[in-house]
């Protein structure tokens, strides 16, 4: 019996999310309430930074058995972090300029009370994606709104055995339990996976087939 066989209780997943919180150096933990119930794991707390408040989501994602994630975390600038709203657009606007990966003015920014919205029209999902991580950790930010649309543009027929071919490079041994259905340019995933860091692994991948305008993600994470 391996250790993701053993179904860990409330009380199990509370400490190994605590101690991933405490082994990440780019979170304070002590900032951060944790409390757990039938695998879902709420959030607690007041932070310094937005990249932060990301950086604790992903930590708690990577932690095996959490089925799901309620973040009631918000962001409190500590003094020396505040910016004004204007000095926060300008620098959005200067790191999507120098960043290769985002499309020159095709991304708009919006900035209000330190609230980060994106918009525009992009050909993928990763350059909305990086886009989004350009802002994350800027000085100021409170928290960003990703509403970049993606361009409209053909669907392969085949899309969908590239997804289920590119989810075997990637996670073979949860390919298996994936279910990918094509309607059009939208994608929608079913089955089960071990985590909520493969959860996403998985829609990332089907995010990456050409054609691709909306992913459902009807995943679960077994308990």
């Amino acid at each position: 019996m391996t250790e993701s066989d053993i179904m860990k209780t409330d009380e199990q997943l509370k400490q190994d999310v605590s101690a991933e919180l405490s082994w990440d150096p780019s979170i304070n933990a002590t900032q951060v309430g944790v409390a757990v119930k039938d695998g879902v794991v709420t959030l607690t707390g007041h932070l310094d930074t937005y990249a932060e408040k990301y950086a604790i989501e992903r930590a708690v994602q990577r932690v095996q058995s959490v089925r799901a994630i309620a973040v009631e975390v918000d962001v409190k600038l500590d003094p020396g972090h505040k910016r004004s709203d204007s000095e926060i657009a300008q620098a959005a606007e200067t790191a999507l300029k120098w960043h290769s990966l985002v499309p020159p003015e095709r991304v708009q920014v919006k900035v209000e009370k330190g609230w980060v919205t994106l918009k525009g029209e992009v050909d993928w999902d990763y350059q909305r994606q990086t886009a989004e991580k350009a802002i994350r950790p800027l000085t100021g930010v409170v928290g960003v709104s990703n509403a970049i649309a993606l361009k409209a543009c053909t669907t392969p027929g085949n899309v969908a055995n590239r997804i289920r071919d590119a989810l075997e490079r990637h996670a073979q041994h949860e390919a298996k339990h994936i279910e990918v259905m094509v309607s059009g340019s939208v994608v929608t995933l079913r089955g089960q996976v071990g985590s909520l860091a493969e959860r996403s692994a998985v829609f990332g991948a089907a995010w990456s087939a050409p054609g691709v305008s909306t992913v459902v993600n009807e995943i679960g994470v077994r308990s």
